[in-house]
């Protein structure tokens, strides 16, 4: 059996130009669709949106590999670091933190060539104990032994990939930094494709490759936008599909060089990955137009009704009383009470049908103020 990176022609990627036509159309399209509907948002909602498209990226590519992360920590974690206000801030372990620091160099400095040394760094901080699990592994180095994928027990094993013999792995990586930092002819996101498929196929890391990989994709992705804003979670697409990206993975790098099967499936992938936060952005742009009908009427409100405005806006669980109001922000029941009578005053919310004692609250969308 042998690989792509052993054929002579390695890593003269080819592919055909006609069959990705329609594939890169659809994700232009979405692409545009999508950037166009945040970019017309109040700012704090775009930050919003980016810190739970992070959030999910992080959370899923871990998951990807069944590392399970906690999703509080996580966001937690990237807020701190956006500076957007969360409603609890949930402390993060130094694993959650490498993760984090990870993406958020990946997204924010994509601009920035990729070197040996920022991807060392990026794998000391997937592993800053030093350890996967309970083995020793080397952290910011390239790897020294072989590496096989395979599954099955021992004795009936089945070898699904061997990477490139530990002695190559500095050459390749070295021709790997020099493609990737080259400004090149075709489309950027046949290169983000690609870039993926190479990286995974080096292997260059004992443990963490595939993390490495997709923290790659996003960086090319925020490239192509030219923003350090994310709107979507290509990982949690891959998640979803996991068997198949593994088996697609695994018989492009046992064919040759012509890898378009590869792309028409990373492209359909990402695809729907968009498509997915299109559907999803609905919410926000009513969460959008509610804070829009509040500016262009004049009406203030104060730091902490528009967290109360949000809670409800994100869809509060239960009903919405004053005691609730004050036990969240742990505030006297009278100034709760001011909180709220206020927003009614101001036609934002509305006291529901019912008993008066413990009455509870609701939007009032179609206030004659907003």
């Amino acid at each position: 059996m042998s690989y792509i990176h052993e054929l002579e022609e390695w890593p003269h990627f080819k592919w055909q130009t006609e069959a990705l036509a329609e594939p890169l159309a659809n994700v232009r399209y979405q692409q545009g669709l999508l950037i166009g509907k945040m970019r017309s948002l109040w700012f704090p909602l775009q930050m919003q949106a980016t810190l739970d498209a992070m959030t999910e990226e992080t959370i899923k590519s871990s998951a990807i590999e069944g590392e399970i992360l906690n999703p509080e920590s996580v966001r937690s974690s990237f807020a701190r670091r956006l500076g957007v206000p969360i409603p609890k801030f949930t402390p993060a372990d130094q694993y959650v933190e490498g993760v984090v620091q990870v993406m958020m160099d990946a997204i924010q400095n994509y601009s920035n060539p990729l070197t040996g040394e920022r991807l060392f760094s990026w794998h000391a901080a997937l592993f800053p104990t030093g350890y996967s699990e309970l083995r020793k592994i080397s952290t910011g180095a390239w790897r020294e032994g072989k590496m096989e994928v395979v599954s099955g027990r021992a004795g009936n094993e089945k070898v699904h990939f061997k990477a490139p013999a530990a002695e190559r792995v500095k050459h390749e990586m070295k021709v790997f930094l020099s493609w990737f930092n080259r400004a090149d002819q075709f489309p950027s996101l046949i290169k983000t494709g690609l870039a993926h498929l190479y990286f995974v196929t080096i292997h260059p890391f004992e443990d963490g490759n595939g993390r490495i990989a997709r923290a790659i994709t996003e960086l090319c992705l925020a490239k192509l936008e030219n923003s350090a804003q994310r709107f979507y979670s290509m990982s949690s697409e891959i998640r979803d599909e996991r068997k198949e990206y593994y088996g697609i993975l695994e018989s492009t790098q046992k064919s040759e060089l012509d890898v378009t099967e590869w792309l028409t499936w990373f492209l359909r992938c990402l695809r729907r990955a968009i498509e997915k936060a299109n559907e999803l952005t609905e919410a926000v742009l009513e969460k959008n137009a509610f804070w829009r009908r509040l500016t262009e009427g004049s009406i203030e409100v104060t730091e902490r009704q528009q967290e109360l405005i949000n809670r409800l806006l994100d869809g509060f669980e239960g009903k919405f009383t004053t005691e609730k109001w004050a036990k969240i922000k742990k505030i006297s029941h009278d100034s709760a009470l001011r909180d709220i009578q206020s927003l009614i005053e101001k036609g934002i919310l509305k006291q529901d049908a019912g008993r008066t004692k413990g009455a509870a609250y609701s939007l009032a969308l179609e206030g004659k103020s907003i």
